[in-house]
């Protein structure tokens, strides 16, 4: 989001009542700020955080937020900073303490992602008994996850048709129909123009020799990367599934964190997640380097936004090193349900430059772009 001009910075701090005395008002992301602001600060004066309140009106405006609606538009919308100072004003000056305080309330909450990602932002301000309670409920929302998209990764896994072998799998997609049709001749029928099936014939499936491929799964950990992290952890858990795969999943600000002795349970990688902070790409890069070691059987996923905190130099560099050594390169935008990202068009296009993948995926895109370069 571009800086804000002084007059709409004083029309966030007055609120509506002030529009007629500044002259402005307010559209796209800063009405979004501005709303996420009056979820709090429109306490203060009984719902006017007005210098002059605005007449109450009606309207075909949004909905009111939820508490983890707003916690969530919080973190995508400002900065650390004022993050830090809204969430102190939250817990300290308007008790607004129901996420992070309050089991029962946590116990009663529908499991969703909106709530997931607002546990997430939150968790560092748990207590341990609530902790425990948010930890059941991102299981519930996780184990939701894993069965919608398990099936569809594994499928894509399964292999390929071989069609010299017959198999007694009698399932669709390997049905022989030429075989079929010609075994089955002796028993047409001329009068009714048909073929009687006494015995359909189906081919074989075989398994792709994917066990030589290394896949490094590298996650940015900011804050506008809540879900493709969440999406990130699931979709590992399942490559871990896939015996023919070797997964790493590494998580990433400006420190790295190797998750992968806990991929297999995306309930431990997802709550060892910190939101927030800086964002070094470079380095994280650096580390999947060293984890390679046959370059030409190994495919590093960057999930990332591209806003790199570190030296740009390096991260090009690095990436240079890894696509010219024979590392096939996937940057991901995105990886969620819906693949759409906001990103850093101008590194994302130095970085297809020098060969990289770039794109915005779901889970299953991902498997079959995984498998298409297995094959």
């Amino acid at each position: 989001m571009s800086e804000a001009s002084r007059p709409i910075r004083w029309r966030l701090i007055l609120g509506e009542g002030a529009e007629g005395a500044l002259g402005c008002s307010l559209e796209g992301p800063w009405d979004e700020c501005d709303r996420a602001l009056g979820f709090l600060y429109d306490r203060e004066y009984e719902k006017g955080r007005n210098v002059r309140r605005a007449e109450k009106r009606g309207g075909m405006g949004p909905s009111q937020l939820t508490v983890p609606d707003w916690i969530n538009a919080v973190h995508a919308l400002f900065p650390k900073k004022t993050i830090e100072r809204i969430e102190r004003d939250a817990l300290e000056r308007y008790r607004l303490d129901e996420m992070v305080t309050n089991a029962e309330v946590l116990e009663r909450a529908q499991p969703n992602m909106s709530l997931l990602k607002a546990v997430l932002h939150t968790k560092h301000l748990m207590n341990r008994r609530v902790l425990a309670t948010a930890r059941t409920l991102v299981r519930k929302v996780v184990d939701q996850l894993m069965e919608r998209l398990a099936r569809r990764v594994h499928n894509v896994f399964l292999g390929a048709v071989d069609r010299r072998r017959r198999s007694f799998m009698k399932v669709a997609k390997n049905f022989d129909a030429q075989s079929t049709v010609r075994r089955n001749l002796g028993q047409y029928d001329p009068a009714a123009k048909r073929i009687l099936i006494k015995k359909p014939y189906f081919f074989s499936r075989v398994r792709r020799q994917a066990d030589r491929w290394r896949v490094v799964i590298l996650v940015d950990e900011s804050g506008s990367m809540a879900e493709s992290v969440i999406y990130s952890a699931v979709t590992a858990a399942i490559f871990v599934g896939i015996r023919a795969l070797r997964t790493h999943l590494v998580l990433f600000d400006t420190e790295v964190v190797d998750a992968s002795a806990d991929c297999a349970d995306p309930v431990e990688t997802i709550m060892k997640v910190q939101l927030g902070g800086g964002t070094d790409i470079g380095h994280a890069l650096s580390y999947a380097a060293g984890l390679v070691d046959n370059p030409r059987r190994t495919i590093v996923v960057l999930i990332t936004d591209f806003y790199e905190g570190g030296p740009l130099g390096r991260l090009l560099s690095v990436t240079k090193q890894l696509i010219e050594s024979g590392v096939t390169f996937l940057g991901l935008a995105a990886l969620d349900e819906r693949a759409e990202p906001n990103y850093d068009r101008d590194v994302a296009e130095r970085m297809v430059a020098l060969g990289a993948h770039v794109a915005a995926m779901t889970p299953g895109e991902l498997a079959e772009w995984v498998a298409q370069k297995v094959r």
